[in-house]
């Protein structure tokens, strides 16, 4: 027979398997948050892209994504009614957890990018109604998050067409484009950087020098204090240098082979006689070449970083979507009562989320891909990079205040925001009513699958 920790340890075990295997849904399903766009520009390929978003996704997760599960794992209930109840909330818990991989499974099988917030803000919500009534949920917080649903693609969609008109009006429209985008370089690396670098990487220099006591050693030894915030800028500062250094280097090669280009085409073109015409080809007409091709692979290793932002982004904010009912089951099962306000989120369960994350990504990733990347608008690396930007500083805006807003809706709504301005007749509306439909249904839902598993659980305890 089992003895009472060792029964702990094997039921929380397997909790952490129900975890993972939520979250490898919402891997498979929101990695199209940080990687459609790069696939559906050809800035990378599918295989790449798996393996950048696992190693940002990952990191993100583990490094950032604090703040967003404690707020779903205690601020979405009525605390004054699970207080005195903590198992019944231990039990709905589970319940979500089912509710959310099943419904983000289906989803991804059809390849629609839904909401993994809206999943488990609707699974807590149902649960919650059916075992203690309809004053069980904080329907002020869910009011909140709810807003935020509502403004997040709005806002990343307004962000993406304004970078866009910059890049548009500044670069690609201009008669030598190449020599706008040597001038643009530097103010593009600024941009990029300081968006990580403002909201993310405060958190990061506090983990990597202030929780190991580098700079306490640091001050020890020198006397030097050295400010958390000037750390950070320092190192977005050197990125950004870096970064406009090697991309002046890369578009000299770019330009000498424009160059080169230019004089072959010349000759192919002299050395055609006038006596003798070259007849039409009888294949059908191919699709014309990208406008301003060095432009566009340049752009593209932009869209590539920013990709990168956009997975860490993406980690930070929704692995609080997989872990959350993880972390109050193991609080509750740790203390016996309900979790209380300066709750934290064990580091081990943040791992079990991102590698969740990841081997979901790996395994059933590229349905959900297609769709954000290829079905909504034909994206070139100037528009990817820009509808990740816009995503990358919607999402981490809100990771760093711990609202769980949905990557899917900012990217979407990022997406949106470029087609407008770059050709509005391009933008495929069929595949946006078919993404905007399974984002409405996903809350409702959601919610009945948390309820009815919920029920069932509680008749099974009963007998």
């Amino acid at each position: 027979m089992l003895n009472s920790s060792e029964l702990v340890f094997l039921q929380l075990a397997a909790l952490a398997v129900l975890a993972l295997y939520v979250a490898a849904n919402l891997g498979a399903n929101d990695v199209a948050n940080s990687m459609g766009t790069s696939v559906g520009s050809k800035a990378l390929t599918l295989r790449q892209a798996i393996i950048v978003a696992g190693i940002l996704e990952f990191s993100g997760a583990v490094l950032f994504g604090q703040g967003v599960s404690q707020t779903l794992a205690t601020g979405v209930v009525n605390v004054d009614v699970f207080s005195a109840r903590p198992q019944v909330f231990l039990v709905g818990m589970v319940s979500v957890l089912i509710s959310c991989g099943l419904w983000l499974q289906i989803a991804t099988s059809r390849g629609l990018p839904v909401s993994s917030s809206h999943a488990v803000v609707g699974a807590i919500a149902g649960f919650s109604w059916v075992a203690a009534g309809i004053h069980a949920v904080d329907w002020r917080t869910i009011g909140s998050i709810s807003l935020t649903w509502l403004a997040t693609p709005f806002a990343s969609g307004v962000l993406a067409a304004l970078f866009y008109s910059a890049v548009k009006y500044s670069i690609l429209d201009r008669p030598d484009p190449l020599f706008q985008m040597r001038e643009w370089i530097p103010w593009l690396s600024a941009a990029l950087l300081s968006v990580f670098g403002i909201i993310v990487l405060p958190s990061i220099v506090d983990t990597a020098f202030v929780q190991t006591g580098a700079i306490a050693f640091v001050y020890d030894r020198l006397g030097w204090n050295i400010p958390v915030h000037d750390i950070a800028i320092a190192i977005g500062g050197i990125g950004a240098i870096g970064l406009s250094l090697n991309s002046w280097k890369t578009l000299e090669l770019v330009e000498k082979e424009e160059v080169i280009r230019k004089k072959e085409e010349g000759r192919s073109t002299n050395t055609n006689s006038p006596n003798l015409p070259i007849s039409p080809s009888p294949t059908l007409p191919q699709d014309p070449p990208p406008r301003h091709c060095p432009i566009e692979q340049q752009m593209a290793r932009f869209q590539v970083l920013s990709a990168c932002f956009v997975a860490f982004a993406h980690g930070s904010n929704d692995v609080g979507n997989a872990v959350a009912p993880l972390a109050a089951i193991a609080y509750i099962r740790r203390t016996g009562s309900f979790p209380s306000d300066d709750f934290s989120v064990p580091l081990w369960i943040l791992i079990v989320g991102g590698v969740g994350i990841v081997i979901g990504l790996a395994i059933w990733g590229k349905n959900v891909i297609a769709t954000v990347g290829e079905k909504i608008i034909q994206l070139q690396p100037s528009g990817g990079f820009c509808a990740e930007l816009a995503t990358a500083t919607t999402v981490l805006l809100a990771s760093r205040f711990g609202f769980p807003v949905s990557t899917s809706h900012a990217l979407v709504g990022a997406v949106v925001g470029v087609g407008l301005i770059k050709a509005w007749k391009t933008v495929r509306w069929k595949t946006l009513l078919s993404i905007g439909s399974a984002w409405l249904i996903t809350l409702p839902i959601a919610g009945a699958l948390g309820a009815s598993i919920f029920s069932i659980a509680q008749w099974i305890l009963a007998r």
